[in-house]
């Protein structure tokens, strides 16, 4: 069956149809989604049921090899999700009720409110990202997602000749500390070295050029760090504009997948005391592909 999609924004984002996922493992859909993928960069998928196992053999069906060691996994004690590649973005501790306030694991998480792009902090880093909604908060607690080609190609010439060559050194050590969050051990530092990335790249899929930024970029390599920063930091303000902004209201059984190559993406805010928010990511690596889809 020939999948169908519906544009939610001008520039990107569709409503994807006409498969059930979870028992999808036609070799021609799976390609219909990633074609669907290099055009709209985010694709919404409605009432779709997983188990945190079907989700994760989806996500290898679809793309290969998946990114195991997440940051919420090495800083939380006692993790509610134990399933590995599922990486837990909820608000909840580990018997199924909302995080105090001040507790350590809320803390860190606040940071998924920044824009960024799922581990731009490794290599190597991550190419989809694909989040199952449970359980969605009344109101609020979106997910906004930016296009990443649209922001690049509206920059003037002479700024997208200045970034042409750049790299950016990408840390979620420096994110989190952005916002106040510094109560990282040294072994937790040692899990996640940060790495360098390209600041603009082009897409193998679709040929478009985009930039690749996050909230973990710290740093312009072979700058000052001010000035680097300084250059980040308009880039972002650029990059977020309204104009370039999708944003997606979760339902339970909402499967939202979205190409990190591309996009950023943060989570905005809810009543976090009283509402229960239970989203469940799979996140496949950018390692090459072959045919079949599998990446090796």
């Amino acid at each position: 069956m020939a999948l169908t999609a519906r544009p939610l924004h001008p520039l990107f984002a569709a409503e994807a149809s006409g498969s059930v996922l979870r028992d999808t493992y036609d070799d021609a859909v799976l390609g219909e989604i990633r074609t669907l993928l290099d055009r709209y960069a985010v694709l919404v998928f409605r009432d779709q049921p997983f188990t945190d196992d079907e989700q994760i053999a989806f996500a290898r069906r679809l793309d290969g090899e998946l990114v195991m060691q997440v940051a919420r996994t090495v800083i939380d004690a006692k993790p509610r999700l134990t399933e590995p590649g599922i990486t837990d973005i909820s608000n909840l501790d580990e018997n199924g009720a909302p995080l105090e306030r001040a507790d350590r694991r809320r803390m860190y998480s606040l940071g998924n409110r920044l824009w960024h792009t799922d581990a731009s902090f490794q290599h190597p880093p991550a190419r989809y990202s694909m989040l199952s909604a449970k359980t969605a908060p009344d109101r609020d607690g979106e997910t906004e997602y930016a296009d990443m080609r649209a922001a690049y190609d509206a920059l003037p010439a002479a700024r997208k000749e200045q970034i042409a060559n750049l790299r950016a050194f990408h840390s979620i050590i420096y994110s989190r500390e952005t916002i106040g969050f510094t109560d990282f051990s040294d072994a937790e530092r040692a899990a996640f070295p940060g790495a360098e990335q390209p600041l603009v790249r082009v897409h193998p899929g679709s040929g478009r050029t985009g930039l690749y930024l996050a909230s973990h970029a710290e740093r312009i390599a072979g700058w000052p760090v001010p000035d680097g920063r300084l250059l980040l930091r308009d880039l972002m303000a650029s990059a977020t504009l309204p104009q370039f902004v999708y944003r997606h209201a979760w339902h339970p059984g909402d499967f939202v997948i979205w190409d990190n190559r591309c996009t950023m993406h943060r989570g905005l805010p809810f009543d976090e005391t009283t509402q229960r928010r239970d989203l469940r990511r799979a996140t496949t690596l950018d390692l090459a592909r072959t045919p079949a889809g599998a990446a090796t």
